[in-house]
């Protein structure tokens, strides 16, 4: 794999101003997983994703406008993350159903509550989130952000 040398990464320079920000959204995200099986079972079943299936027999979990793209760990495909392993991501995915109501979901699935409902600041501002591990050891974050926000605040992980 090529790495740029140090003095090529104008990027670091001090002097560079940024530009605007270029992006609009994120599209997806790959998840290298233990088990493709087991990921797709655990995200339909208890968070209600969609099973997408692409290229060949390669899965995908679709919700709202994104997906996760699942690459099983020694079987990814390129280009790929330099370090693929399974257990390595934390996610905060964003929802309006009342966390009451996701709680007694998650705990009839059998999905242990690690930490929630406690208030965070989301991209767009206060949220309540709960947490958990998924089958592939991954922090996820499901959060709702509080009625009546105005401010954007930042910061807090």
């Amino acid at each position: 794999m090529l790495v740029p040398s140090p003095e090529l990464m104008y990027w670091k320079e001090e002097c560079m101003s940024p530009p605007s920000c270029l992006i609009q959204q994120l599209d997806h995200l790959v998840l290298t997983v233990k088990s493709t099986e087991d990921t797709v079972a655990f995200y339909s079943k208890v968070l209600g994703m969609e099973v997408v299936t692409f290229k060949g027999n390669h899965k995908a979990l679709h919700f709202g406008n994104q997906k996760f793209n699942l690459h099983e760990a020694g079987k990814e495909f390129e280009p790929k993350a330099r370090c693929p392993v399974p257990g390595s991501a934390d996610i905060c995915l964003i929802t309006q159903v009342p966390l009451d109501q996701l709680l007694d979901l998650m705990k009839a699935w059998g999905v242990i509550i690690e930490e929630g409902p406690v208030a965070r600041t989301g991209a767009m501002g206060p949220i309540k989130s709960i947490y958990f591990q998924n089958p592939n050891e991954n922090l996820i974050k499901v959060s709702r952000y509080s009625t009546g926000m105005t401010a954007i605040n930042r910061g807090e992980p």
